[in-house]
């Protein structure tokens, strides 16, 4: 049997060798807080870790350490709605990748499937290979703010089918999972739902966790300090496991999480620190984002072959470009006028053709890249229409 990607071509692609072969050109597909000017306070974090350095000892918590998990627990009991839980019902991972890849093998076998939405980030098919499972595309409702398709969510389930993964506010389209969905409740299925971005509403007013929702159905909420703290390199993520899930799942999940015991100590026990001390850093970058996405909307919006609609939440656009049939050949004529974005496909999604810009980059970088984006679209529109 084949192992992972045997024999597959992980040579650069098309985009990525002209990417290499360009000059300068701004990069409007950057997530990394770190690059952008997101840096999280040195005196928080400083301050942080020196009650480990003073007390330094290793005592590993299958779940996670007893503090950091409180912790988490108290913020969820601070969301709109609250979801109540005690630090049991928390289950504390090195990444939200890594909590996939645990409910994976939590709810799955080989064979088995798990419906994910067909506009989707590409590690959840890595995954999913990883544990020689099958995730099965189902469709967002681009006239319906990218809202779940309930007939093609129905259609997709099986007598395999282990899951239904819910994104909210969802990567790229920043849908953002509301009220509850009919739909979700007939299945009666496990959820499992990615809320990395929930800190960040932009037209929601709010971003419910999932398990208020469904307090009937099996929930786990996949967060993590990595996009909420713009903390991606200390490593910390967690599963909020709501009621149902806690009864069904919560001892094997531990047994699970105890297999690796991955989440350094360091972190875990800066955790509550972080939480208190760190409100105010989200908080502005919160509005850097929100500010950011204001000004990108308006500079789209002024050019007639862009379609952009405000997100719920995140901090990505997704809009789509009217008139051009090839994404790849798109991306590459903006590219070769100075910006780089990501094209619609890279995220599984094949209707019409949508570039992916993150409102992450640096306010400055992002009006530049914008304004390179919208002059090269408009030389293209007069071109097509002198030649017509």
């Amino acid at each position: 049997m084949p192992g992972f990607l045997d024999g597959e071509d992980l040579s650069p692609n098309a985009i990525e060798r002209a990417r290499q072969a360009s000059g300068e050109y701004i990069d409007l597909t950057s997530s990394n807080p770190t690059h952008q000017g997101l840096l999280f306070p040195d005196d928080v974090l400083r301050e942080a870790s020196a009650a480990y350095w003073a007390n330094r000892r290793y005592d590993p918590d299958p779940r996670g350490l007893y503090a950091a998990r409180l912790a988490i627990a108290q913020y969820y009991a601070e969301r709109a709605p609250a979801l109540s839980l005690h630090a049991d019902q928390i289950v504390i991972t090195a990444s939200t990748s890594e909590a996939y890849s645990l409910l994976f093998a939590l709810l799955t076998d080989p064979g088995d499937n798990v419906l994910a939405p067909a506009i989707t980030y590409p590690l959840f098919e890595y995954l999913a290979m990883a544990h020689q499972i099958e995730l099965r595309p189902y469709a967002l409702d681009e006239r319906r703010g990218w809202r779940i398709d309930p007939t093609s969510l129905r259609l997709q389930a099986d007598e395999r089918t282990r899951a239904v993964l819910v994104v909210s506010p969802h990567n790229p389209t920043g849908a953002v999972l509301a009220s509850r969905a009919p739909v979700l409740h007939a299945l009666d299925l496990p959820i499992i739902c990615d809320e990395v971005f929930a800190a960040f509403p932009y037209r929601a007013a709010t971003v419910p966790p999932v398990g208020a929702l469904y307090p009937e159905l099996p929930v786990f909420h996949l967060n993590g300090i990595s996009k909420m703290f713009a903390l991606p390199d200390l490593k910390l993520g967690w599963i909020a496991l709501n009621d149902a899930a806690h009864d069904r799942f919560g001892e094997r999940l531990e047994v699970l999480n105890d297999t690796f015991l991955s989440a350094n100590a360091l972190t875990q026990t800066m955790l509550p620190a972080i939480f208190e001390h760190g409100r105010a850093f989200t908080a502005a970058m919160h509005e850097r984002i929100r500010q950011s996405l204001d000004m990108a909307i308006a500079l789209l919006s002024g050019c007639d072959v862009v379609r952009v609609h405000p997100p719920d939440g995140g901090y990505y656009l997704f809009p789509e470009i009217v008139g051009w049939g090839d994404e790849e050949a798109l991306i590459l004529y903006l590219l070769k006028h100075g910006v780089l974005v990501h094209p619609g496909y890279f995220y599984g999604y094949e209707q019409g053709a949508h570039v992916v810009i993150s409102c992450l980059v640096a306010p400055s970088q992002l009006r530049e890249g914008i304004e390179r984006m919208v002059a090269a679209l408009s030389a293209w529109v007069s071109a097509r229409d002198s030649s017509s």
